[in-house]
C-alpha cells in the first residue's frame, strides 16, 4: 500500500488549500482514514477522519468549520479541503489509510502512512 500527498504550500493567512492523498495497493473504498498534523516540537495529532462509507467524518476542535475531508473511491483520492487558514495551521500534513475508530476517535494503522506535505501559512 502506497500513499502519497500533494498540495501543500505557502498560503497567507486566510487562505485556502486543498490537499490531496493517493492511494494504491488496495481496495480504498473498504478503509477507513485520516488526516493527521505534526507542528515543530509537537506530537502528530488527528484532525480529521472520514469512515470507508464516506458517511461519516469526524473533525477536531482547531479545524471543525475550516476544513472539510472528503473521498473519492471511484479515484482512490482523499481530500482535505482547507480554508480560512491561521498561521497556526502551519504542519506537516500526512494522510492515514486503515486506521480504527473507538467512538470517534480515528485510531491510525501503524503502517499506512503517507510522506507529508509542508502546509506554512504566514501571517
Amino acid at each position: 500500500v502506497q500513499l502519497v500527498e500533494s498540495g501543500g504550500g505557502l498560503v497567507q493567512a486566510g487562505g485556502s488549500l486543498r490537499l490531496s492523498c493517493v492511494v494504491s495497493g488496495r481496495t480504498f473504498g473498504s478503509v477507513n482514514m485520516g488526516w493527521f498534523r505534526q507542528a515543530p516540537g509537537k506530537e502528530r495529532n488527528v484532525i480529521a477522519s472520514i469512515s470507508a462509507n464516506g458517511y461519516h467524518t469526524f473533525y477536531s476542535d482547531s479545524v471543525k468549520g475550516r476544513f472539510t475531508i472528503s473521498r473519492d473511491n471511484a479515484g482512490d483520492t482523499l481530500y482535505l479541503q482547507m480554508n480560512s487558514l491561521k498561521p497556526e495551521d502551519t504542519a506537516v500534513y500526512s494522510c492515514n489509510a486503515g486506521g480504527t475508530y473507538i467512538g470517534s476517535t480515528y485510531r491510525p494503522h501503524r503502517t499506512y502512512w503517507g510522506q507529508g506535505t509542508q502546509v506554512t501559512v504566514s501571517a
